[in-house]
């Protein structure tokens, strides 16, 4: 809690500027250690303006949101917002059509999304897109089988999968792309055991943490989506994750 500012947000570390990335990380974190409580703890209405940081970074001409007061815009700040907003329940006090559209907008020819309207398809932010969609109840929208087929490529011959075409595969897009195809049940159509098998031979014998690729330097963040793709996968002795 030290982290967040009088306007509601949060930073990366205390005296950091707030943005939206951090908000969302922070308001994760406290529903995953059943703490949401704490946003109504001593200043009045502390929740309530965490929404209120989060809703005056969307622009109410396009629907699309900002990270923070210097005003960059990307789909990956349309879905947090909507994820923030969704476990605080202040969901309403945005403009959800208005930012379905611009999802919407964000729609390619091949079925993926980019950061932006006419930006290239890119996993990751198919993620954000369909994420969006899902928490508004609009995966009507998506056409599964085009955007299914196109996830579906991602996989490469020795199990891993990528962002985008001609690139290497990578253990977060086990997450990325795998959370997606669960969304639009899709996920049958990758070969599930030999991504288990990717992402296994990315874990340090030693560490236990996962790499990017095997052989690579193992982080925190590549152990993260690397064991949520095995939960995707249902790997034995993983607790089952929300796609969402």
């Amino acid at each position: 809690m030290s982290c967040q500012h009088k306007n509601g947000g949060f930073g990366a570390a205390p005296g950091h500027d707030p943005h939206m990335l951090y908000t969302v990380s922070a308001v994760q974190i406290l529903a995953t250690v059943d703490a949401l409580s704490e946003l109504d703890r001593g200043v009045p209405k502390k929740k309530q303006r965490v929404g209120k940081f989060i809703a005056d970074l969307q622009d109410r001409d396009t629907g699309t949101f900002a990270g923070d007061e210097w005003g960059e815009t990307d789909t990956r700040f349309v879905y947090g917002a909507f994820n923030a907003l969704s476990l605080l329940n202040l969901l309403h006090i945005i403009d959800v059509p208005k930012a379905v559209s611009h999802i919407d907008a964000c729609r390619n020819f091949d079925g993926g999304y980019g950061i932006s309207p006419g930006a290239e398809s890119h996993a990751g932010q198919v993620f954000t897109c369909v994420g969006t969609l899902a928490i508004a109840n609009r995966l009507d929208l998506v056409d599964r089988d085009q955007l299914g087929a196109w996830l579906s490529e991602r996989q490469v011959g020795n199990g891993g999968l990528n962002g985008r075409p001609e690139k290497k595969e990578d253990v977060c897009y086990s997450w990325w792309v795998a959370s997606s195809l669960a969304m639009i049940d899709r996920l049958h159509w990758i070969d599930g055991p030999k991504l288990s098998e990717f992402i296994l031979r990315c874990q340090d014998p030693s560490t236990g943490g996962f790499s990017d690729r095997p052989g690579d330097t193992v982080d925190v963040f590549h152990t993260v989506f690397g064991l949520a793709g095995l939960s995707l996968l249902k790997y034995p002795g993983l607790r089952e994750v929300d796609p969402v």
